[in-house]
Order: structure tokens, then sequence, then C-alpha cells
């Protein structure tokens, strides 16, 4: 709600012209948060005629964010309406940004090596967002005789008549302060809220060592973010602009606040829970950031520092995070009038509000989680691997073995400031205390097709091979491999060392499709060509099997060109002989066919067409395709223009686990293979044990 009075860049400009304004801030909270926005413009400036209104639309709404209001009427209009609804009630333009700075100050304080109590701080405005952030910095902390404030007409002090009672307490004692300059000297935190290039280099180098400077103006800071890093190179700069680091910007909080308030129907949002907002946005900057991020930004890899004291915008961590902190302390402040018991489940709740189509990776990585396993990485010396590595290794998913060359892979790790001193490398080149036996096991393996025990050791220096051995040898649980290798290359070596599990015939692939209906498994997309009726059954089992371990009841769908036998031989004859087998052989698995794929999976279309399938009521999630081509195709088309997210190839029937990335793989994709790698270690690992529960330290 606004009367656009005081609407940022713009000023004075009226409600009608605000509206714009105002539809994007609505849009915002619907894209961050999933809360559903009517803008209200007002065209009223009494403040008595405001308040009245607003109260009475108290029934329709569960939240008034209170918009581009000018001072210092916003702050009568926001402590009476607080005061008289029963429902949250916040003036972004003043809290927002006290709440954002406030993250990024207790950050900044803590990497400059600087005590809240103790730093020295000048605040350039005295209009509603620097009043707002002044008390916030006062409740984390910050002395209020260390504080001088500035307005238009300059220094807030003991001395000026025409202070309202709002400034007046942010009136100053000291006699030594005439001007912005007098204050810098010696300061340890600059905060602005005013206007544009009302600071100079020679201001910041009067002031302490290791600066905070946030200059906040828009768009033009109070002084240029190049300037201020030329003149102190020890400084800690943040703006509101998105162009360079360290962006104040409410979106961080506004739409997680109102979220968590909303979730738990408190009456008002009060500082417990602004004080929540602010040190979980502060602890969440200091987590590892996921890749999705740094892509967004196209950033290699963001790290709590200098240049990210609090997170980005883009960061789908902060639903869950802060709307989190805050319904837990509106619970503990007594506004709550619901009670949340399972904060997990209220947590995936949260996730699910932007999209929830990677549920089930999210579910994966929490299998994960519970029993991380070590995985061995044939391609340690590329950066991508590597940062895939440290999120795994960060995140508790797995323990990262790296194969390479040593110093190529330390020297990556140092450019990309990577923290991965303490993990395990092995070059297979330089010779290793295994060497020799795993040559000697190659050797006796394949003696008697032609390798001789010279070939092995050479072959044992190819990191495919180290690395499937280290896995047959029980030092690793899964190998990693294929980033910048053919399939074929890396499969080679797996089949030779570690071979086909017992009571299966034949390995296949598979790609977990992530689309917004769901998570859909096609098969086989890798390995097998031109798959006879014997083989499309045992591509089948083994893709049904693993569907299960995932968690997920499967329902097959064997696929042609024909439905139900409307066209003879070839394809149509193979899939229906395929179907017919199945239900031989495996009575209790749901599958059918053969069918074309929109008949799989339009429930509407097969029930009206084909009422007699076993796949009628749920759309099939399984996809067996007859030949190589068709499948590979499929799945590239669903992920280029369908948008799905593809997870694989899943490499299925090997006695161990082994998984080849697609070639050129991403990060994000690495790191979902490294996860299947894992939950395919300990169902293996489970099978062969069945009642050991124990976990690996």
């Amino acid at each position: 709600i606004s009367n656009g009075t005081a609407v940022l860049g713009l000023g004075n400009i009226g409600p009608e012209a605000s509206k714009p304004v105002m539809e994007g801030k609505g849009l915002l909270f619907k894209i961050y948060a999933d809360i559903d926005v009517f803008d209200l413009e007002l065209n009223t400036t009494n403040v008595d005629e405001f308040v009245t209104i607003v109260k009475a639309l108290e029934p329709t709404f569960g939240g008034v964010n209170l918009e581009d209001i000018s001072a210092p009427t916003c702050f009568e209009i926001e402590t009476r309406l607080k005061a008289e609804m029963n429902i949250p009630v916040m003036h972004d333009d003043q809290h927002g940004t006290a709440i954002i700075s406030g993250a990024a100050l207790m950050n900044a304080c803590e990497i400059q090596g600087k005590k809240l109590d103790k730093i020295k701080m000048v605040v350039n405005g005295a209009g509603a967002a620097a009043i707002s952030c002044s008390k916030m910095y006062l409740s984390l902390g910050v002395k209020k005789e260390n504080l001088v404030m500035f307005d238009i007409n300059g220094v807030l002090n003991t001395e000026r008549a025409d202070l309202d009672d709002i400034r007046r307490v942010f009136a100053t004692e000291r006699k030594d302060v005439h001007n912005l300059a007098d204050a810098m000297k010696g300061a340890d935190v600059f905060i602005g809220l005013s206007a544009g290039n009302v600071v100079n280099a020679a201001m910041l180098k009067s002031m302490a060592k290791n600066p905070i400077v946030f200059a906040m103006a828009n768009p033009v800071p109070e002084i240029d973010y190049d300037t201020a890093t030329a003149a102190r190179k020890d400084i800690i700069m943040a703006t509101g602009r998105s162009d360079y680091p360290n962006q104040v910007n409410n979106v961080l909080g506004f739409p997680y606040i109102f979220r968590g308030a909303l979730d738990v129907r408190a009456t008002a949002i009060n500082e417990e829970m602004k004080i929540a907002a602010v040190h979980a946005i502060a602890a969440l900057a200091k987590k590892p950031v996921p890749e999705e991020v740094n892509l967004a930004y196209n950033i290699t890899n963001l790290k709590f520092g200098r240049d990210y004291i609090i997170p980005k915008p883009m960061d789908l961590r902060l639903i869950s995070e802060v709307s989190s902190a805050v319904a837990k302390a509106a619970i503990e402040s007594g506004v709550a009038r619901k009670t949340i018991t399972d904060w997990d489940v209220y947590a995936e709740e949260l996730r699910n509000r932007l999209g929830g189509n990677d549920k089930l990776l999210r579910n994966l990585t929490s299998k994960a989680k519970q029993d991380p396993k070590r995985v061995v990485f044939a391609e340690a010396d590329t950066y991508k691997i590597l940062r895939a590595a440290q999120i795994v290794k960060d995140e508790g998913i797995a323990t990262p073995i790296l194969l390479g060359n040593i110093n190529r892979i330390k020297a990556i790790m140092r450019e990309n400031d990577l923290d991965l001193e303490d993990v395990q490398i092995i070059d297979p080149k330089e010779g290793t205390d295994r060497f020799e036996d795993y040559a000697q096991f190659l050797y006796k393996k394949r003696q008697r097709r032609g390798i001789t025990l010279l070939e092995a050791r050479k072959m044992m220096a190819d990191r495919n091979y180290y690395g499937a051995c280290m896995v047959e040898f029980g030092e690793a649980d899964a190998l990693i491999s294929g980033l910048t290798k053919n399939y074929v290359t890396t499969v080679k070596p797996a089949l030779q060392i570690i071979g086909i599990e017992n009571g299966v015939n034949r390995v296949a692939g598979m790609y977990l499709m992530i689309t917004p209906k769901g998570p859909v498994f096609f098969g086989d997309t890798t390995v097998n060509v031109n798959p006879s009726v014997e083989e499309l059954v045992d591509i089948t089992v083994l893709i049904e099997r693993t569907v299960k371990q995932f968690g997920i009841d499967p329902r097959v769908a064997i696929l042609s060109y024909s439905n139900f036998g409307s066209n003879e031989g070839g394809v149509p004859e193979k899939t229906r002989q395929t179907v017919k087998a199945l239900h031989q052989k495996y009575p209790d698995m749901v599958v059918d066919g053969d069918m074309q794929a929109n008949f799989a999976l339009n429930t509407e279309l097969l029930k009206d067409n084909f009422p007699f399938s076993t796949l009628n009521g749920k759309p099939a999630n399984t996809l067996i395709f007859p030949n190589l081509e068709s499948g590979n195709i499929a799945y590239k088309l669903l992920q280029e223009i369908g948008g799905a997210e593809a997870v694989g190839p899943i490499l299925l029937g090997l006695k161990k686990p082994v998984h080849v990335l697609q070639l050129g793989s991403s990060v994000r994709e690495i790191v979902n293979m490294i996860t299947i790698a894992v939950i395919d270690a300990q169902e293996k690992a489970r099978a062969q044990n069945p009642k050991s529960t124990s976990k690996r330290k």
C-alpha cells in the first residue's frame, strides 16, 4: 500500500505514477516467496485518512507492506497501524534496508576484525531508512555514543533546535564534528542513505584501518565503487547496485519475512522476527554457495569474504533459511497463532513453493547424506570436477578422492580458492603403493585376452583403470569419470576390472528427467544400440529395480510408434513380445505396451482409447525405448526444448558403482551424478550385508 510520496529515485510522484512500481514489488513477493499480492495506491497524504482506509481493509488481507511513503508521516502511519491491526504490518523502506544492511554489517565486522560495540559509525542521511537502519545497528550492539548522523542540514547534535523527536534520539554530544569530513576521520563504518557523490577519496583515506563503507544511495552511490576500492585496498564496500559486489537489496528480506509471518498467522512483525531475519541472512552467506548461484551471476566461485558478505538474491535457500527463522521467532515471541512442530517438513514446503521440480533430487541428497561414501574422481585436474568435489565434501554427501597430476590439481585449487587441502590426491603415473598390486590384478584377469604384464602396467597409469581398481579393491566406494572422454573409453575399464553383477546379463544406461510434472526415467539411452526382446526385458528389469531404489513406484511403458498391435512387424512386434515376456516373468511389475509416448503420459487419452491398459489411473514414469537412437534423441529433445533437467547417464548392472558423466557436464550435473553414485554404493553395500546399519565415519 502506497501513496507514492517517496518513490525510490523519483520522489513524490503520486499514487497513479507509483502503480507500476507497486506492481513490480508485488511480482517480487510472488516470484521469491509465492505470496499473492494486490497493490493499492491511495490518493491521500492525510495520515488519519490513510490509517482509516488501511484498517478497514484488514478482513481482506493477511498482511500489509507499506511502501514508498515519505518521512516523517511513514513513522506515524506504521506505528498506528501496528498498534491497531492484528495482521503483520511492515514499512519495507525502513526495515528491509535495516535488516539486509544489518546482516551485511555483522559479516563485514567479522571479516575486518571489528566488534560491533567498539566501532565508530557515520550515518549520512536521516530519512526513514537511515533511522530504521540506525535503530537496527543499536539492537545488534553498536553504541549510541559511537554513532554520528547527518541530514541535509548537517550533523545531528544536541545544539540543533529543528530536530523532531525521532531524529533527536540520534543527536550527538560531540563538539569536534562540524561536517562529514570531520566525522569520517578515524571512523570504522560509513553508512550512506542520502545522495550520490557526497563522499570523496580523501574522506575514505582518513578512516580507520579496514574500513566498512555501505554507500546505498541509488542509482548513484555516495562514492563510486571503483574510486572507493582504489582509495582503500583494505575496504569492504557495499552498494545498492547489482553491478558491484555486495548489493544491499531488500528482496533478500521482505518476501521471506512476510512468508514466515503468514505461515504462522502472526499478528505482527516484531523486533524478534526482524533480528531473526538478520541472523539467518548473515549465516547463509557463510555457507557454501550453490553452483546455480555462481552460474546466475557468471562468477566462478563465490565464497564468504570481502566481496561476498550477504547472499545473492537468486539463492533459492533464502526462502527456507529466512522464513523458517522468522516463523520460529514469531512462535517464541508469542505473536503466532499457529505452531510449527516439524521444521524439516516446513522447510521442504517452502522449497516446494519455488517450483518443486527438484524435490526428488533433494530427497536423494538427503538419503546420500545419511551414509556418505568415498568417491574417486578420474578427472580431478579440471575445475568442474574440483568444484563439484568441494560441494559434495562441504554438504556431507561424499568423501572425495582425487586422481590426476598433483601440481596441476593444487594449482587449480589455488586459482579458484577451493578448499580441498585435506582431500587425498593420487597421481597413478607417479607410482603408488598399490600400483603394482592393481597391475598384477589386471594382468591376471586379462592375461588370456591378450594383455601382458607390461601392458597392464601401462594401462594402470590410465586413471579410469586405476580408479576402477580402487573401487574393486574396496579403497573407494564409487568412481566418477567421463567429463572429458567419450562414453566407451570410460566404461571399458569398469567392465574389464569390475564386471557385471551376478544375475545380470548386461549393463544399461538410464536418465532421470526432472520435469514440471514430476520425475520420469528414460532407458536405455547410452549402452544397447538395438536391443532384442530378451535384452529389452533385462534393461526393463534393471531400470525398474533402480526406480524403486529411488523411492518411487515404477509404472513402465514400453514405447513404440504403435499402440497395442495397431502396426505389425519390426519395432511394434519387438516391444509387444517384450511386454508379453515381462507379464509372464514378472507379474507384479506395472508395465504395458506397445504404446506411443503421448498415451503413456496422458491418462485421459489412454483411458478413453485403451481402457484395458494396466497403466490406467496414473501416467507412466518409466519409459523404455525400443532402441538407443530413440531414447537418446528423446532425452536430449526434452532437455533442450522441454526445459527438463537431465540427471545421468546412470550406469546400471555393474557389480560396483561406476558412473559416467555426460561429456561437458555442468558442475550441478556432476554433483547430481555424485549423489546418484553414493546412493548406488549404499544400495550395493546393503545388498551385500543387509543386517549392517553402520555408517562410515
